[in-house]
């Protein structure tokens, strides 16, 4: 079997990516969807690549709907993308881009005041106090429901631990302390090196899901590109220092919205338990 990308599929990940850099501003980002790229990506596909062909979509599958997902974590896309692409053709507007839709998603609703349609109850829901500036979070009462999407959020972090280990390679390459790269001094080396490895295998179990469709598989995906999402984070602010704090820097968003994506789709404790279980 062949697990290297065919040609249709690197053109769609190079396409996603050409729409989604530098398509926003972090700074006029905060607390609303840009209502003109929602619907730029509508036009292009993203929310609609599941959806037969019939029924107005592309009619690609999930593999596909991963690597345009792992281009919207890279860019730190904000809006409840992944709710949107679970409701292309059932709510009127989500594949197109024309509806903004968010669901409740454990406890969690992301971008509820933004959103056109909700899937879920989110009766007495109540604002909270996001620690990423680019996500507003309500909570709802009561049990958590049942959380979607695990994939595509395992995606979406994928592609945020590439990206922070991308500039955490960069940075060290360019910034100089006694007269010579950073990067040359041994220990940025190997927070360098441990941040690849995390990214890469998380790479290989969130393909791999997204080709079998298992459960478990998903599962495992989840927890590691969760965990490659934070931790490369964390390492790439340790080699950015006090400029990745800076809000001219997207380092410490990367942090702060991959704590967030872990609480969605599927919780660590949650897929722990169940992974146990079937063992």
């Amino acid at each position: 079997m062949d697990f290297q990308l065919t040609d249709d599929q690197r053109v769609l990940r190079s396409g996603m990516r050409d729409i989604l850099v530098g398509r926003f501003s972090l700074r006029d980002a905060v607390d609303r969807v840009d209502r003109a790229l929602w619907k730029e990506l509508g036009e292009a596909g993203f929310f609609s690549l599941a959806l037969p062909e019939k029924r107005g979509g592309v009619g690609l599958g999930l593999p596909e709907a991963v690597l345009a997902f792992e281009e919207a974590g890279r860019a730190l896309l904000p809006g409840p993308a992944v709710a949107s692409f679970l409701a292309a053709g059932e709510v009127e507007g989500a594949w197109s881009g024309d509806a903004v839709v968010t669901a409740v998603d454990g406890t969690l609703v992301p971008w509820l005041a933004e959103a056109d349609a909700v899937q879920g109850d989110v009766s007495g829901a109540v604002a909270l106090r996001s620690v990423d500036p680019l996500t507003p979070l309500h909570r709802v009462p009561g049990p958590p429901r049942p959380g979607r999407g695990a994939l595509l959020y395992a995606a979406e972090q994928l592609g945020s631990a590439a990206r922070t280990c991308e500039m955490a390679v960069r940075y060290a390459d360019e910034r100089e302390q006694f007269g010579q790269p950073i990067g040359a001094f041994q220990a940025v080396k190997h927070l360098c090196a441990r941040m690849l490895v995390r990214a890469e295998v998380a790479r290989a179990a969130v393909y791999a899901a997204a080709v079998t469709r298992d459960t478990r598989e998903i599962r495992g995906a989840k927890l590691l590109a969760d965990d490659a999402a934070v931790r490369n984070a964390r390492d790439c602010l340790q080699v950015h220092g006090g400029m990745g704090f800076t809000w001219e820097s997207e380092v410490h968003l990367h942090l702060k919205r991959a704590w967030v994506r872990a609480e969605l789709g599927q919780r660590a404790d949650e897929a722990q338990e169940a992974l146990a279980a079937a063992l």
